[in-house]
Parts: structure tokens; C-alpha cells; sequence
């Protein structure tokens, strides 16, 4: 798989999704301000050529959209995106098929993991320029700072790339980066992660932890990187199983780590356990600043590579929408088949971006018995590591649409009784930079039964639902052109309408 950033920059500028930025803009807080506006209007990527402080251009908003990120993808609609969500279901906990048509579809994706094995490229692009020792400064990165509050410069879309000690198998994360020095970065992430534990192993041995830092890639790899995988699998396979042909790797220079070759800037460095720094605060993805670790994980960087004329990618967290949380819009789609595939009885799962993608989801189930609601919610909780941070799950008959609010509250609303419905979970792990915890790290977290109950959930008789009369509203369909309404769009309602004080990007560019 050769395609690179620059192609689909290219591809994305084709299409009119890509404004070019020549005047000079400031990494300080300009260039975020900017690029937030763009992001609410549902505007297009920037590239901005004449960042202050750096020789190098800058890349935001890439996947800004839902749309974009599909692409990124190599597919044109959201709904595409269950199709690999299927594939990947299979790999992902293998099952020995019961029929020919399963034992063909299990055969097909075995192939297609062959196919997307990578490989190796000796003279990678990302080696054309080659800066080791006192010679790296890693100022000469367009780093942003994004909020008044920050305490320094971030580096926000670079991929992490560490290995396990013992198993040597490589993990490939997104993690928040903070400059400290010319050569030493911060490293803000969870203990759940694979860095983390790679860095405890490191630690167990008296050995340093070697680090990679790939920046600029494909979009598909850094998509690839954000699905959930079980321990042992490769984020390079998936990568190779999204573009449907293996990813081009490059061995570095200094340390025992493979890169995407085609990636525009590479950071090889190491971690020394025990070795630390201050970092923080940070704008966050929750929408408030994080707090100050003072004992964060230091990166001491040895070696700089890059592609002539590199492009330099970013992004920046914050309350939503932003950047992550169309990918994770999309991502959504990919997880349904394998969320079903560990809990058969939900039929479809939502997580809402104002939910901050994560913290909330709503579930659908067919209900064949009582107590199934509580039973899904539990179950969703531990089905994916991405679900053990999710504070609140809601769950719904399969007849209620999960992607329009309206439909989701009238169930609350109309199904809950609070004291029967509504369950708790206290003391369980729990997000950091989750302020609402009385503790850091250890909250609770709620389920609400959003079904309609049955026996014994409820003595009471249920009543039925109200719904139109089929003959007529099929008598309707067939007459509408005759109303003379046939120019009216009804799937397109303005939200305003029902109250939803929405307001335009224009009226409210600062979100």
C-alpha cells in the first residue's frame, strides 16, 4: 500500500475539500482558532503554507467531516463501513463456521489477511533526510498550541509506536505529546493502554523503553490505529485490511522499530522508567483543561527523519465536534459488527459525539426476556477496551432509531421508571481526565432501561404504542404528488423548528 498523505491531500483538493492558506498564520493559538471555524461550518481541510517559526506546512482538518473520513477510508458512505466492520468481526474472534456460506465468507477474510501482510521498503521516503543527536530540534515543528491555558506546545496526531518486551509484538497508538525541550517530549496516556504496559515490562527488566513517532500518514493508517484490537493483533494488518493491500513499513535508524514508510516525519527516541516530567495543563477532549501530571513518562529524541518539503499533520482536542469525534462517528460503524458478534442480542449501538464519543452510548436489543436490558448494558461495558470508560448507557427497543434524539428521549421519557430502571455500578476505573469522579481514575457508572418492560419487570398491562394506519398512510404515499407537495423536502427539517435552539456557524463562529 503506497498511497500517502500527499495523494489524498491531493485527492481532497480535487474534490474542492482542501483551501490552501498562504498567508502567515501563527502556531500559537492562530492557527487552532482558524481551523476550529472551519471545523463547526463543516468546512473543508487547510493547509496552511506559511506557518511562523517553521519551513514546514501544516495539514488540519484532514478528517474533518464524516465524509472525509469515509474516504480516508477508501469508502463513499458511513453504512459502507459495517461491510469491513463484518470482515473484521471474523478475525477478530474467530469461530469455526457451521455452513458452507460462513466456512467461504472465514476463507475470504483469511485471504485477505494474506494480502494485507506488510512489507518492507528499503528506500523509504521517510529517510530521505536523516538528523541525529544535537542536530534534532524539534522546534522546527509547527508545533500548536491551542488554548490560552496550555502550558506548552502539542504534538496531537503523531502515531506511538513501542514494542512489548517480552512477546515483541508492537503496539500503535495516538497519544498527547507536550514539548518540553529540543529533544524531550511528555507523554500523556492511559495506564490501560499498550505503550504503558510496554513501558511497565521495560521497567521489570532495567530496560529503556524505545519509542517511534510517525507523523503525517495515510489517514486509513491513523484510522487503523484507532480501532479496538485485541492484544496480540497488528494495527499495521488492519491498516493492509482497510486498503485491501499491505502497508509499506521502514525499519529505523536508531531503535528496533518499523514505520509507515511513506510517513511524512518520523521521531525515533526512548523512554528511561523512572525518568519524568511536569505536564500539563492541556485542553482536552472532555472540554476542560487536564490537570497537571507531575511524574509524566519523558521522551528523549536521538533522531529526526523526514521526507524532502515534509507536510507537517495535526489536530486538536476539545469539546466536540472536532476531529476525533468524526472519526469516531465513522469508527462507530465499524465496531457494530464486532460489538454484535461478542453480545448476539444487540442489534445496533450509537454513541453520540455530544456524548464526547464515548462517555455515553445508547444500545438497541430485540427483548425476549426480562431483565435483557440490564444484561446488554453489562455485557457492553466489557465487550471492547474503548467501552470501559463509558459512563452512561441507555438502552432501547430495536423499533427505536438510535440516531435521532427525539426518538431516544420519548423512550426514556415514556419507558423509565427511575427506581426500577435505572442501575448504578459505583468504584469501577475509570478516566482521569474525568473531572465529574469524587476520585481521580474512580467512578460509577449508570444504566437505564429504556425497553419496554414485561413480566415480571411490571405487573401493569403495556399499553400500545401509538402508530398511523398503514392503508391510509400507504393511500397518502401514493397521493402526495397530487397534494401538490412534492417539492417539499420533509427528511430535512430545520431542528429550530422543534426547538432545538441551533444556532448557524456564521452567528456563532467560536462555538
Amino acid at each position: 500500500m503506497a498511497r500517502d498523505l500527499r495523494q489524498f491531500l491531493s485527492f481532497l483538493e480535487q474534490r474542492g475539500q482542501l483551501r490552501r492558506i498562504a498567508a502567515p498564520v501563527d502556531p500559537h493559538l492562530e492557527v487552532a482558532e482558524i481551523a476550529n471555524r472551519l471545523l463547526l461550518a463543516g468546512g473543508p481541510a487547510l493547509l496552511f503554507e506559511n506557518v511562523r517559526g517553521s519551513t514546514m506546512p501544516l495539514a488540519i482538518n484532514v478528517l474533518g467531516t464524516v465524509e472525509r473520513v469515509c474516504w480516508a477510508l477508501q469508502r463513499d458512505h458511513p453504512q459502507e463501513l459495517e461491510q469491513l466492520g463484518e470482515k473484521l468481526a471474523l478475525l477478530y474472534q474467530p469461530r469455526p463456521p457451521k455452513k458452507l456460506s460462513q466456512a467461504l465468507n472465514l476463507g475470504k477474510a483469511l485471504f485477505d489477511v494474506v494480502k494485507a501482510k506488510p512489507s518492507q521498503d528499503l528506500l523509504p521516503p521517510c529517510q530521505q533526510v536523516v538528523l541525529k543527536g544535537n542536530q534534532v530540534d524539534l522546534a522546527r515543528l509547527p508545533l500548536l498550541q491551542v488554548y490560552p491555558g496550555d502550558a506548552g506546545k502539542v504534538l496531537t496526531l503523531g502515531l506511538m509506536i513501542t514494542k512489548d518486551p517480552e512477546s515483541g509484538i508492537a503496539n500503535v497508538g495516538v497519544y498527547r505529546l507536550q514539548l518540553q525541550s529540543a529533544q524531550t517530549m511528555t507523554v500523556q496516556w492511559l495506564s490501560v493502554r499498550g505503550c504503558s504496559r510496554h513501558l511497565r515490562k521495560a521497567a521489570e527488566r532495567g530496560q529503556k523503553l524505545e519509542v517511534a513517532i510517525a507523523i503525517g500518514v495515510d489517514p486509513l493508517v491513523v484510522l487503523a490505529a484507532a480501532t479496538p484490537l485485541p492484544i496480540d493483533l497488528s494495527e499495521w494488518l488492519f491498516a493492509g485490511l482497510y486498503a485491501g493491500q499491505g502497508l509499506h513499513l521502514a525499519r529505523c535508524k536508531t531503535v528496533n522499530l518499523e514505520v509507515p514508510a511513506q510517513a511524512e516525519i518520523v521521531l525515533e527516541g526512548t523512554i528511561t522508567p523512572g525518568e519524568t516530567a511536569v505536564d500539563g495543563p492541556a485542553g482536552d477532549h472532555i472540554g476542560y483543561y487536564g490537570g497537571v501530571n507531575p511524574q509524566a513518562p519523558l521522551i528523549r529524541f536521538h533522531c529526526l527523519t523526514h521526507r524532502k518539503n515534509p507536510i507537517y499533520m495535526t489536530t486538536f482536542s476539545g469539546r466536540p465536534p472536532k476531529e476525533d469525534a468524526m472519526m469516531a462517528i465513522a469508527l462507530n460503524r465499524i465496531y457494530t459488527p464486532i460489538l454484535r458478534q461478542q453480545v448476539p442480542e444487540i442489534q445496533d449501538f450509537f454513541l453520540p459525539m455530544e456524548g464526547l464519543s464515548y462517555k455515553a452510548a445508547i444500545l438497541s436489543i430485540e427483548k425476549t426476556y426480562p431483565g435483557q436490558a440490564r444484561r446488554a448494558a453489562l455485557a457492553f461495558w466489557s465487550a471492547l477496551p474503548q467501552f470501559n470508560y463509558t459512563k452512561f448507557v441507555i438502552v432501547v427497543d430495536q423499533s427505536i432509531n438510535l440516531r435521532d434524539p427525539r426518538q431516544v428521549m420519548w423512550a426514556v421519557t415514556s419507558k423509565v421508571d427511575p427506581i426500577r430502571d435505572v442501575f448504578i455500578l459505583p468504584d469501577t476505573p475509570f478516566d482521569h481526565l474525568d473531572f465529574a469522579t469524587v476520585q481521580p481514575g474512580l467512578g460509577s457508572r449508570m444504566g437505564i432501561d429504556a425497553t419496554t418492560k414485561i413480566y415480571p419487570e411490571t405487573d401493569r398491562p403495556w399499553s400500545q404504542e401509538l402508530t398511523a394506519d398503514a392503508d391510509t398512510a400507504a393511500q397518502v404515499d401514493g397521493r402526495w404528488a397530487e397534494y401538490g407537495l412534492a417539492d417539499l423536502n420533509l427528511q430535512d427539517v430545520d431542528p429550530n423548528l422543534f426547538g432545538y435552539d441551533v444556532p448557524s456557524p456564521a452567528a456563532n463562529p467560536r462555538g
